[in-house]
């Protein structure tokens, strides 16, 4: 009997054959009868399917070409049994489709894949370059919208689930990308501006704090189809948000301040953030999140030669965690009291002299403001307390003079506004507002959203490297880090045989 062989395929005729079909397809008739439009979607069609098939015939090309090594695994076991033919699925932002590769075997020990660590496969099915999109697309939108965007934009399909999990391995590496980076020096003559605050975020039973899940449990909602006063606060756990940014200084007086609508004189310009670099987590404690914000400002100032300014909103928790940190490093720490949260206090307390829209409270607020940014502080609670006795005010009514002095007198350490104005410094915490709104608020405050710890930290992390500009240095990083990981830790001298050997 005469067995005839079959003459294997050339390189890329897969491909070939679709380009070729492609082609034909361009010039039939029902081509000529579409639509630009129409004409668009087939042809993005017929594309995709058309690099995927160059894709597959150059992973069967490299499979073919593969050569033989000497694997050794990570304990120093030689896997010297070889086995051609080894499959696996990898899912594409073109489509499925299958690495062939050798394995190497050692009775008892799991087979070694070189050119598994060649390629830089993930251990999951989706391709580098699709988790990349999703990394991009679930900083932006819902899960929901991230499924369809992925399958508008590649034609292929992926579960919230498998989502939410790529979305997650895509994150893993931002604190390690952090410690290692480096920044370019700034102008000394520029402050060094460190923030903090924190925003809540409605997250699954399971994901809350300790503290915070024992007192959802005792709570009973006492309506069947909403939250009544009360029952809202045990279903949140509190993102800290951490923001450095580098400023010019601009010396102001407090009547530019407090211009009035009708001054002449021409203000000078606010102070402007520049560089802004902001982190936030649901997983770290404010401590942590502070700890972070110092190492990234001491990445911009290594020997410590700048000013360093502190704007914080008042909350006693976050003042001792910055001085804790600042005696750590050595560091001298100027700490500001936000004025905008002593505004609000102000107003509290010229409600109880005047009646609601009177507009003599506004020229009240005024005069205690500018006496407070003079460096008043201390007489101007006195003088609310004076008044408010002087008036007779019974204790209930007179509870915003009480509480706006007590603040006034315990924030006093921090309220130099005289020197932070002549020396330029920011005293609004403008900066770290926006980043909790923007981090937090505008992804992870969506109506009817309830988060999984890992899911949120991981929106929160890659909504942080986009903002900071960082994302394509930080993929390049993770990428690097992944193979590490997945691949080099296998073998010995943590590197993969043959590495540069394949044609």
């Amino acid at each position: 009997m005469i067995s005839l062989a079959v003459a294997p395929s050339p390189p890329f005729a897969a491909a070939r054959e679709q380009f070729e079909a492609i082609l034909s397809f361009v010039e039939t008739d029902d081509a000529f009868t579409m639509s630009h439009g129409d004409l668009e979607a087939a042809l993005a069609a017929q594309g995709r399917e058309l690099i995927r098939r160059l894709l597959q015939d150059h992973l069967d090309l490299r499979a073919d070409r593969e050569p033989r090594l000497e694997v050794v695994d990570a304990a120093g076991v030689e896997h010297a049994s070889v086995e051609t033919g080894h499959q696996r699925s990898l899912t594409t932002v073109f489509g499925e489709v299958d690495v062939t590769r050798r394995a190497y075997r050692k009775r008892g020990e799991a087979n070694l894949h070189p050119a598994d660590g060649r390629l830089n496969l993930p251990r999951e099915e989706y391709s580098h370059g699709l988790r990349k999109q999703v990394a991009v697309e679930v900083a932006r939108d819902s899960y929901e919208e991230v499924v369809a965007a992925i399958e508008r934009a590649t034609g292929v399909r992926i579960g919230k689930r498998q989502v939410e999990e790529l979305a997650i391995r895509s994150a893993v590496d931002f604190d390690a990308y952090y410690g290692a980076c480096s920044r370019a020096p700034c102008a000394l003559e520029d402050v060094l501006v460190l923030s903090c605050d924190g925003k809540g975020i409605v997250m699954r039973p399971e994901a809350l704090r300790d503290g915070t899940r024992k007192a959802a449990a005792k709570t009973r909602q006492k309506l069947a189809t909403r939250l009544s006063r009360g029952e809202k606060g045990n279903r949140k756990r509190m993102a800290e948000v951490g923001c450095v940014y580098d400023l010019a200084p601009v010396p102001r007086t407090p009547e530019q301040i407090l211009r009035r609508p009708d001054d002449q004189e021409v203000a000078p310009p606010a102070p402007k953030a520049k560089a802004k670099w902001v982190t936030a987590s649901v997983v770290d404690d404010a401590a942590t999140v502070v700890a972070q914000i110092f190492e990234e400002a001491e990445r911009r100032d290594p020997d410590h030669q700048r000013t360093w300014i502190a704007l914080v909103d008042g909350n006693n928790h976050q003042i001792d965690l910055i001085n804790r940190e600042a005696r750590k490093r050595q560091l001298t720490v100027h700490i500001v009291v936000d004025f905008i949260h002593v505004l609000e206090y102000l107003w509290k307390a010229a409600w109880c002299f005047h009646a609601e829209g009177d507009p003599a409270a506004e020229a009240w607020v005024r005069t205690q403001a500018m006496a407070v940014l003079k460096g008043k502080a201390s007489q101007v609670a006195g003088a609310m307390r004076r008044s408010a006795t002087l008036r007779g005010l019974a204790s209930a009514r007179r509870e915003g003079v009480d509480t706006c002095a007590t603040y006034l007198l315990n924030k006093r350490p921090y309220l130099g506004y005289p020197q932070a104005l002549q020396e330029g410094w920011p005293i609004a915490s403008g900066v770290i507002e926006g980043a909790c709104r923007h981090l937090v608020k505008d992804r992870l405050d969506l109506t009817g959203a309830r988060w999984g710890l890992a899911g949120a930290e991981a929106v929160l992390k890659l909504r942080a490297l986009r903002t900071n500009g960082d994302f394509e240095e930080y993929w390049r990083f993770h990428l690097l880090r992944e193979k590490r990981r997945i691949h080099q830790s296998r073998y010995l001298r943590n590197s993969i045989p043959g590495e540069n050997d394949v044609p």
